[in-house]
Order: structure tokens, then C-alpha cells, then sequence
């Protein structure tokens, strides 16, 4: 919010405030008026005696003194009352003082009436007036985003009392299985889900939503996105990254206000897009996301065997993989997979490789037997990736998987916040104040790291979970900020190794990657920790934090392997594309995951699918994937004539 939004204009001030209704309680000097020193009795009508005479002429020339003081001050913008009361605490003699002292009214005024105004407006979006007046008293009133802040975090409090009250002493264990299912996204999913009627359920859950803090409107917007018979963890995994959003890529924000150059591709590239959304694409067709999120299977169900027959157009090689959020809007995966030569979707959520949930859809035209995991072995549950804090860990709070990984992490001030609300119990809190703080632990992932404090996850610790080598985004000088951004928006590299797994027969004597949009090379680092060596990598990436970071990563690591780094996709033409495959025979894997800005929940404003500014970029993905192909069957058909 802006911090300005909720002043008035500075020439639009309300001087009607409780000071000046005082000022006018006071009488100003008037014909109706006694002269005690003298035979002056103008309410009686009685005479005036020659003894008196100078007397009134002493006091009107006092009057006439006065009101030119008056009406000098007026005529510089003070109001009539103000001066006249200003005049009578100072006396006439002293202008400077009378000045000095308006200006002081006027100030004061003026924040009185900024305030009330201030106090207006939060109270316009639906807070009460005693819950805004008491966090401006927290807060003051010079940083709106702290007050509104503490305005929410109040309302959850009080949402959570409310519903705590409404159930009673006695829960039913109809509550209890859906407090328990609002975990599931992290503990995992129920196999015996009971249902109601389709009205009731839907019901149910927009009050389950409610009572965890959950505006109207948000929960709404997630079943509409997510379908009404999604459990409430998918809802409030869809919430959550949507008020998420705010933190997003500042990078890429940039980037759109550059003037950057039209995209390279030809006539037939832009025909076949058209052509292709012509033939039938619609947004309000969905792909429906498993559950459990597994795939094609996980290393934790081997046993799991999937058999599929690929288009004759996407059959390999070369090989694609393309990455991107699985809680998209509609037909957003129906698109990617129809320009993507009709590949079904692959749906996995990261908790089942790791402790941390991570909700991802890939296109591939992978095999999917005899998929192996890259080792050792990640952690899998909170206490064995964190052990530490095990010893802090309440029995109340359940979580054993962490949720997905954001560019942000929480403020000091939540979590002072947080501790200060649990310092007031010497034992287990009551249930509306765990309610309060599982919600904030589960939206930014914090972790206990004494007693009764919490604390976001440290940049090496978020490098352990997603798999990458420790200390790999810290070279360089980079700050933290851009370590956890950087983080945030990369693959979860034991979940790729596993897809990619199936190469290293393959490919003995090592692979030509094509990594667009490579982030912080989590592609590399897969394959690297698969044992697949890199012959020739063309890396491209918008980023000059995370060009640095793969460039210090492949030389700490000794490649042997050509490294070529390149800023933007939108450049790589098919000139420049054939130059570099004829180079060294082409790529053997093409790998990437256009950005989710205009996919993601977390987006409100501009999440436009892939017609937005960002994620358009996925049809630059599209565009390179086709050169690469058509100049590979073209290469081989000549070996063929050869």
C-alpha cells in the first residue's frame, strides 16, 4: 500500500476539530457590553456622562486596534476564531508570539484532522473503529503498511476466537478432521475423504477457509480456480501463494518497463501460433490435477508402472523438459500441452522427493521406465532435514513437510510478534493463538528455534531442501535477498534428477544441453549429480545474479564442458540457433521454465495466463524447441542420405 494513499491533500483540511468548537465558546467584544469604570450601560440604554467620555474612546480605538490585528491575520489564512483566541492568550503587543503561536494551531489542527481521516480510511475497508484507533496507537500513524499489517493480523486473531466459540468446549470430530485436512497438503492426503452434498460442502469449506483468516473474496477465487471439490489443502495452498504474490521477481518488473527488442522469429513460427489457438484452445477447458500429485511415479512407489504412447511428432530426440506452476489458470496446461506437440502433462509435488512441498507441471518427452533417484538420498521429513529443532518443537504443531519455498521469507516483526503472543502462556496456548500461529508457519515456513521463537529458513538451509550444493547461490558478493529470489524461482533438483535419470545410459560420453530461462542451472546441477557429463552448455537466463552463480558453479566444479551463457531468449534467433548446432551437432536436450508472473495465484492484478507480459515467454520456449527439432530431423535425414 502506498504510504501516502491515506492522507487528505494538503490544501483539503476540515479545521472544524474539537479546538476550534472551543475557540468559538469564547465572546469576542461587542456593543452588548458593560464599562464597570464608568456610567457606560448600553443594555439599559442609560446616558453616557462627559467623565466617561474618554474612557470610550480609549476602548474603541483598542476595539478598532484589535480588529485590524485580526483581519491582517485572516487575510494570511488563519480562521477568524483561531486569531481571536490567540490574540487574547498573547496580547496585541507581541506579533511575532501571535504568529509563532497560530502556526502551532494550525499544525496541530492539521494532524488531527490527518488522523480522523487516516482512521476513515481503514475503517473504509471494513475494519472497526476501535480495532484502527488501537493499531495506530501501535503503530503511529506515519507507516500505513504497519497498520495494516496489525489490522489483519487482529482480524485473524479475532476470526479464529470467533470460531473457536462458535464450535464450544466440546469439538466434534467432524471439525476436527477438517482442522486436520487444512495439514494435508503437508502431511499428506486423506484416502477415506468423506462427502456431502455438493451445496453443503462447498459451504463448509468457504467457512473452514473464513475461520482461518481467509477473506470471502480469496476463498472464492480458489475454488472457483482449483474446483469446488478440492480439499481445503489445495485451497489454502492456492491462498497462501497468492499472498505470496507481493514479493515477487522486482527483476523481471524491470525488464517490462525496458524497451526491449521485438521478438525474433519468423512468419511461419507466428502462423503456426495462430493457427494452433484457432483449432479449438480454450480457456475455460482444465487439465484436473491428480491426487496424490505423483506423476508418473515417485521413488517412494516403484512399483508404480505407467505405460504412454507419445505423439509421432514429440517422439526423441532431442529431448524437452518444460517446467512450470501446476496451480495455473484454466487451460493454461491445455495450451502449453497442445503447443508442446500434444504431450500430457506430468504432475508432481515435490514433498514426496523432499521436506519441503514444491506443486510443479512438466512436459517432457522423457521415457518413464527404469527412472532412478540421484544420491544420497534428500531429507524427507522437517526433523530430518532441521534436526536442531527438534528440541523446540511443540506437539501441537503437526507439520512433518515444510511448504513451498518462496523469493520471500517473513519480516522480524512477525516473528517478535509471534513470540510476545506465546510468552503470555507458561504452558500450551490456547487453541484460537495456535490457530494464529500455525497459519503464519505454514504461510512463510518458519521453523522453531527456541523457546517460543520462530525464525524463516537461513539461504543454505532452502539451498539443502531444493537439492543444490551448499553455498551455491552465496558467490559473488551476492545479498541475501537476491539468494532467497533466486532460490525461490529454481527447479527442486532432486525431483528433475529423477525425470532426467533415464539419460545417463543414453548419453555415456555426455549431453548438449539447451538451458532456457535456466535460473540458477538447476538442470545442471541435476544431471551433474546424475554423473551425466556436460559437453556443451548454452545457458540463458535475463539475470545477471544468476549467470554469475552457474558460471562460479561450473568452474568450483571442474567442468570440462563448453559453457555459453546468453541474457535473453527473445535474441536467440534461428541464425544464431544454427550456428551454434551446427557448431557441435546439435542439442541433445532442450530444458525450461518460462516465468510463472502471469500463472501463479500469488499474481492478482496481471495473472493473465500466458498472454501476459512474463509468461508469454513460454511461447519463446515453443519457438526455440521448434527450430531445434526441425534442424535435427533435417541433420539426420542427410546422415541418412550420406
Amino acid at each position: 500500500m502506498d504510504a501516502n494513499s491515506s492522507g487528505g491533500e494538503g490544501d483539503d483540511i476540515d479545521w472544524n476539530t474539537d479546538d476550534e468548537l472551543e475557540i468559538a465558546s469564547y465572546g469576542l467584544p461587542s456593543s452588548n457590553m458593560r464599562l464597570r469604570g464608568g456610567e457606560i450601560n448600553a443594555e439599559s440604554g442609560g446616558e453616557i456622562n462627559a467623565g466617561s467620555t474618554e474612557i470610550v474612546k480609549a476602548s474603541t480605538s483598542a476595539v478598532s486596534s484589535s480588529s485590524k490585528m485580526i483581519d491582517h491575520f485572516v487575510g494570511m489564512g488563519f480562521s477568524e476564531e483561531i486569531v481571536a483566541r490567540v490574540v487574547q492568550e498573547c496580547g496585541e503587543e507581541n506579533t511575532d508570539l501571535i504568529l509563532e503561536t497560530l502556526l502551532k494551531y494550525s499544525a496541530s489542527s492539521s494532524a488531527s484532522s490527518s488522523n480522523s481521516k487516516l482512521v476513515d480510511h481503514f475503517v473504509g475497508m471494513g475494519f472497526s473503529e476501535e480495532m484502527v484507533a488501537k493499531a495506530i496507537q501501535e503503530n503511529g500513524d506515519g507507516n500505513t503498511d504497519s497498520i495494516l499489517e496489525t489490522l489483519l493480523t487482529f482480524t485473524a486473531v479475532e476470526k479464529s476466537l470467533q470460531a473457536q466459540n462458535q464450535v464450544g468446549s466440546d469439538l466434534s470430530s467432524e471439525y476436527e478432521g477438517s482442522f486436520l485436512d487444512d495439514f494435508s497438503d503437508i502431511d499428506g492426503f486423506s484416502d477415506s475423504e468423506e462427502t456431502t452434498n455438493c451445496a453443503s460442502d462447498k459451504e463448509n469449506k468457504l467457512l473452514s477457509l473464513a475461520s482461518m483468516g481467509y477473506t470471502v473474496e480469496e476463498a472464492s477465487i480458489a475454488m472457483e480456480r482449483c474446483g469446488s471439490d478440492s480439499t481445503i489443502a489445495v485451497l489454502t495452498d492456492f491462498i497462501c501463494a497468492a499472498q505470496m504474490a507481493k514479493a515477487n521477481d522486482a527483476l523481471l518488473e524491470e525488464i517490462e518497463e525496458k524497451v526491449r527488442p521485438k521478438k525474433l522469429c519468423n512468419d511461419h513460427h507466428k502462423h503456426k501460433k495462430r493457427r494452433m489457438l484457432d483449432q479449438g484452445i480454450r480457456e475455460d477447458e482444465a487439465i484436473r490435477l491428480p491426487n496424490p500429485m505423483i506423476g508418473f511415479g515417485t521413488p517412494s512407489d516403484p512399483d508404480c508402472v505407467i505405460h504412454r504412447k507419445l505423439p509421432e511428432a514429440a517422439v526423441g530426440p532431442p529431448y524437452f523438459y518444460y517446467e512450470n506452476v501446476a496451480l495455473a489458470p484454466k487451460g493454461v496446461w491445455d495450451t502449453i500441452s497442445r503447443f508442446l506437440y500434444d504431450v500430457e502433462p506430468e504432475f508432481v509435488d515435490s514433498k514426496y522427493f523432499c521436506a519441503a512441498a514444491r506443486k510443479r507441471g512438466y512436459v517432457h518427452n522423457l521415457p518413464i521406465n527404469n527412472r532412478f533417484p540421484v544420491l544420497p538420498l534428500p531429507p524427507n521429513t522437517i526433523y530430518e532435514a532441521l534436526p536442531l529443532t527438534r528440541r523446540w518443537w511443540p506437539e501441537w504443531d503437526t507439520r512433518t513437510k515444510l511448504n513451498c519455498l518462496q523469493t520471500c521469507v517473513a519480516s522480524a516483526k512477525l516473528t517478535e510478534r509471534i513470540r510476545k503472543a506465546l510468552e503470555k502462556y507458561e504452558n500450551e496456548p490456547p487453541y484460537n493463538v495456535q490457530k494464529y500461529v500455525m497459519d503464519e508457519c505454514r504461510k512463510w515456513n518458519l521453523v522453531w528455534v527456541g523457546r517460543n521463537k520462530l525464525a524463516p529458513l537461513e539461504p543454505d538451509e532452502v539451498e539443502m531442501l531444493l537439492g543444490f550444493p551448499r553455498n551455491h547461490t552465496r558467490g559473488g558478493g551476492i545479498s541475501r535477498t537476491d539468494r532467497y529470489k533466486s532460490l525461490g524461482n529454481s527447479f527442486q533438483v532432486d525431483t528433475v534428477a529423477y525425470h532426467l535419470s533415464v539419460l545417463k545410459d543414453m548419453f555415456p560420453r555426455g549431453i548438449n544441453l539447451l538451458s532456457l530461462f535456466s535460473g540458477i542451472g538447476g538442470a545442471e546441477v541435476a544431471l551433474h549429480r546424475l554423473g551425466i557429463p556436460l559437453k556443451n552448455v548454452v545457458s540463458v537466463e535475463i539475470s545477471e545474479v544468476n549467470r554469475s552463480i552457474v558460471r562460479s558453479w561450473w568452474e568450483q566444479t571442474n567442468q570440462r564442458g563448453t559453457l555459453i551463457d546468453m541474457a535473453d531468449v527473445q535474441q536467440l534467433n534461428s541464425d544464431r540457433l544454427e550456428q551454434l548446432m551446427d557448431s557441435f551437432g546439435g542439442f541433445d536436450l532442450v530444458v525450461g521454465g518460462s516465468p510463472c508472473n502471469n500463472l501463479a495465484g500469488s499474481n492478482r492484478y496481471t495473472r493473465d495466463g500466458l498472454e501476459g507480459s512474463h509468461s508469454s515467454l513460454f511461447y519463446d520456449y515453443f519457438r526455440i524447441l521448434d527450430i531445434v527439432k526441425n534442424w535435427a530431423q533435417v541433420y539426420n535425414e542427410k546422415k541418412i542420405v550420406v
